[in-house]
């Protein structure tokens, strides 16, 4: 089937191309390419793509409207995975302007583009950090989240009930999924893993927040791939038991679900950190700094609907996923001439 992907040379959009392509799909790359971080890194993903099966890349922002519609009008797609979106808690709080018109106005842009183009199906990513203030672990779909404690959370969890009012109004499959705190190879150099090893290949401190007190529920990136490939492929539908006066926010009377898709083992960062520093045979140097406005102290996934609802759950352990993101790492800036 033909599929658009949005963020395709994104760290996850890439990643979920590429897998569409090598089972035989044809995928329709979109992405404006902007320099958040280093362009170099985005064209080398799609390189990866580009020789694979039936593989277009188009170069635009989700932000123009005309530019969403033409792509939908001329690829006419089965399916969307929608991955666009300015990413990172804490530059959010630097420029939300950013992320208004990427996250509000950039999605709003695909759900018309769905409802004036019909498609079998919308999965558009959300974020474990949609659960904000709450501290009942493992988080889970089922429990209310309307207190955000960033500004790109707030962006994301918008994203959902922008979601679920297109698919009551125009029964438009909508199914969005929080990701929880994902890496892995080809990943983005603002996040934690590649700052980090980064930071200890150069003998720099590494700046680790909150004390060190900190637990995520790590998630390999090819986890999360096949997560989002078999919820892709099980277009979502109303749930005939809801309740208006008891209501599920995980589901819904129209074509809608929520999913959560983590590894379900939570780790503590200075673990997360000791098993870097075995994969590099180096120790990091640590400047520890308090909590940063818009993190939470912990996260945790209660992924029993993912796995109800196509039979998966992540389970890449950490030691395993971190030593394929240190050779990715090592090869990646060998090619660069950096090794």
């Amino acid at each position: 089937m033909k599929v658009i992907v949005t963020g395709a040379a994104g760290f996850i959009g890439s990643h979920v191309a590429l897998r569409l392509l090598e089972r035989g799909d044809e995928v329709v790359g979109l992405d404006n390419l902007n320099a958040y971080y280093d362009v170099r890194l985005k064209e080398a993903r799609l390189a990866r793509l580009s020789h694979l099966g039936k593989f277009s890349f188009v170069k635009a922002g989700i932000e123009d409207s005309a530019a969403v519609n033409r792509v939908f009008a001329d690829a006419r797609p089965a399916r969307i995975v929608h991955l666009a979106a300015q990413a990172g808690v804490r530059y959010s709080i630097e420029d939300p302007g950013a992320y208004v018109a990427s996250n509000l106005v950039g999605f709003a842009n695909i759900l018309e583009a769905c409802r004036h183009y019909p498609v079998e199906h919308l999965v558009f990513a959300s974020t474990s950090s949609v659960y904000g203030a709450s501290r009942r672990v493992p988080f889970s779909e089922h429990s209310v989240a309307d207190h955000p404690v960033s500004f790109y959370a707030a962006t994301k969890k918008a994203n959902e009930a922008m979601a679920h009012s297109y698919a009551h109004l125009y029964r438009i499959p909508c199914t969005g999924l929080r990701f929880f705190t994902v890496y892995g190879p080809w990943g983005r150099p603002d996040m934690a893993l590649f700052k980090f090893t980064d930071a200890i290949l150069a003998g720099r401190p590494i700046q680790v927040f909150n004390n060190g007190n900190m637990v995520r529920d790590f998630t390999y990136v090819d986890d999360v791939v096949e997560g989002i490939v078999k919820v892709l492929d099980q277009p979502a539908a109303p749930n005939p038991e809801w309740n208006g006066k008891s209501p599920d926010p995980a589901t819904s009377t129209a074509p809608y679900r929520i999913y959560n898709i983590g590894n379900s083992r939570p780790v503590n960062l200075m673990r997360y950190i000791e098993v870097l520093e075995t994969c590099l045979a180096r120790k990091a140097v640590i400047d520890f700094q308090p909590m940063q406005p818009g993190d939470v102290p912990e996260t945790c996934a209660d992924t029993t609907e993912l796995e109800k609802a196509v039979g998966y759950k992540p389970g890449t352990p950490i030691e395993v996923g971190v030593q394929r993101f240190v050779e990715w790492y090592l090869e990646y800036r060998k090619s660069r001439g950096e090794g």
